[in-house]
């Protein structure tokens, strides 16, 4: 069972990242929130993540109903984090409309 959240993106470089220093992990990559970071437990964690709903106005309608594999390569803290996860600018293009900013998702470890 999938638990729901939410995902805003962020834009290169990617690199230095929390988890892995200065090594290029490629573009389909994410920062854990709190509630995700489990103090670094989460880096190399690979997560399915799928758009379901806009989450503002940017774009009503932003979901394309593709789903993404991610892996978590840095840390988002708080308060600047605005969603359970990060995801790159890659991978959030890959399920939804970058104009939304952030979406309603549902994700699973795998």
């Amino acid at each position: 069972m999938a638990d729901e959240g939410t995902a805003t993106f962020y834009t290169p470089p990617y690199v230095p990242s929390s988890c892995y220093g200065n090594s290029e992990e490629g573009v389909m990559i994410a920062a854990a929130s709190d509630a995700l970071w489990d103090n670094r437990a989460a880096c190399g964690r690979q997560y399915r993540v799928k758009c379901l709903s806009a989450t503002n106005e940017g774009d009503p309608h932003p979901c394309n109903g593709n789903s993404v594999e991610v892996k978590i390569v840095d840390y988002c803290p708080s308060p600047a984090c605005r969603g359970t996860i990060d995801l790159s600018e890659e991978a959030f293009a890959s399920i939804a409309n970058t104009d939304a900013g952030k979406i309603n998702i549902a994700y699973d470890r795998v």
